[in-house]
């Protein structure tokens, strides 16, 4: 989690990111140096030894699920997709609040989701890896 919090403020980058830190991005995000949601979990998660892969949707298969009621530091929380796969991941950090890249002209912020009217109703779940 240190090491996401130490690159809060850090520009969105689409398909940025990667274990050594921000890199520039691709297709839109080609023109920022910065992460994008599943660039900062892997990049996180690189600190703890642990190797994530850098898509939303294989990462919800990187560890084993949790419930909401045991969530711990460092899980990674997702969201969005409807019923195929999550698109957006972020690093749970406590008390209801994770640290993510949100989107593209945004940065890399804490956000409070469990009370959140956006965030809450598209909660998918959580994983623990290692």
């Amino acid at each position: 989690m240190a090491a996401a919090l130490a690159r809060l403020g850090t520009p969105f980058s689409w398909g940025g990111g990667s274990p050594s830190g921000p890199t520039r991005g691709i297709g839109r995000g080609a023109s920022t140096t910065g992460f994008d949601c599943s660039g900062l979990t892997l990049y996180a998660w690189s600190k703890a030894g642990v190797k994530l892969a850098h898509y939303t949707g294989t990462q919800f298969g990187q560890g084993r699920r949790v419930p909401l009621s045991e969530l711990r530091k460092g899980d990674l929380v997702f969201f969005g997709g409807g019923t195929g796969h999550p698109t957006h991941v972020g690093l749970y950090l406590g008390g209801g609040v994770m640290v993510h890249a949100p989107k593209t002209g945004d940065v890399v912020r804490r956000t409070s989701f469990l009370h959140s009217t956006y965030y809450r109703p598209i909660y998918r779940g959580a994983v623990r890896p290692g």
